[in-house]
């Protein structure tokens, strides 16, 4: 018996970094009766280990979002060197999800309460026709955009900001708090702000737009990084920066969106093919940079 409760106290913390396109599945959070990252992770946890921990992710993208360094933590008892346990998984994954690196740390780790900032990428397609191969991976927009204006644009939202007017206002998180991790992305901790605002208010520390030429074509490249974000808060503040860019709405108007508080005030949001979580960022003292 004594052997056994020695063995027991021997559970380790685990970080996974994954990939993973998220077309054919239904988000990342685990839901009866569909298709999840989160489900398929811990289904493969169970078949390799015979452990079923729940792997916690440092955020719940939505349905048809991808990741580039997605990070999840959980324990397990089994004693498996890092390497093996990443070749055992990705043989036991769909193709759509890839481990791409497995290591167990400190006690402590939690992939989305030990996060300080995280990367987002948002891809737009600019040619009238996009090749079939990458239409589940950007945003088709062929219509005149001025680049110019987008810049601008983004560069307005860097700083300390409510973003409330930018967030989903799903019914079933309307009872839900932010810092619960409802919402999918959030749970980083929110930039301080007025007395009762905030939960809506969040630090983005660089907010830009590229060229990027490929051999099927041009794309725009938004890369968003912050200490948060609410839910569909990047798809909404690339959905009103294109009514910016094709002129609908005056750059002017960004600063009012943000006071208003309500999400009538923004444009639309843009689809979730175009959206890839890039990376994710823990203290030094912790962690590395983790993702592409």
């Amino acid at each position: 018996m004594a052997e056994r409760e020695q063995f027991v106290s021997r559970s380790q913390t685990w970080k996974l970094t994954v990939a993973y396109d998220g077309t054919d599945f239904s988000g990342w959070q685990i839901q009866p009766g569909e298709r999840t990252i989160q489900g398929e992770l811990q289904g493969a946890l169970g078949r390799v280990t015979g452990e079923s921990p729940l792997p916690q992710g440092s955020g719940r993208t939505d349905a048809g979002v991808h990741a580039l360094g997605q990070v999840a933590s959980f324990e397990l008892q089994a004693d498996i060197p890092p390497e093996n346990l990443q070749r055992a998984l990705n043989r036991n994954l769909p193709p759509a999800i890839r481990i791409i690196e497995s290591e167990t740390v400190p006690a402590s780790f939690h992939a989305r309460h030990s996060a300080v900032a995280k990367t987002y990428e948002y891809r737009v397609f600019r040619e009238p026709i996009c090749p079939p191969f990458l239409v589940r991976y950007a945003h088709v927009c062929p219509w005149p955009l001025d680049f110019g204006a987008l810049k601008r644009s983004a560069a307005l939202f860097e700083g300390i900001h409510d973003f409330l007017s930018f967030s989903a206002t799903d019914p079933d998180l309307a009872s839900r708090s932010v810092s619960s991790g409802a919402g999918r992305d959030e749970g980083l901790t929110p930039a301080p702000g007025p007395a009762g605002k905030q939960g809506s208010f969040r630090t983005i520390y660089s907010s830009t737009w590229e060229h990027r030429d490929s051999e099927d074509g041009g794309f725009l490249i938004y890369r968003v990084r912050g200490n948060g974000f609410l839910h569909h808060m990047v798809r909404n503040l690339v959905g009103t920066m294109l009514d910016v860019g094709r002129g609908h709405l005056d750059i002017g108007r960004i600063p009012e969106i943000l006071a208003a508080r309500s999400r009538s005030a923004a444009g639309p949001t843009a689809p979730a093919q175009g959206l890839f979580l890039h990376s994710v960022e823990y203290p030094a003292c912790e962690d590395r940079l983790i993702g592409a």
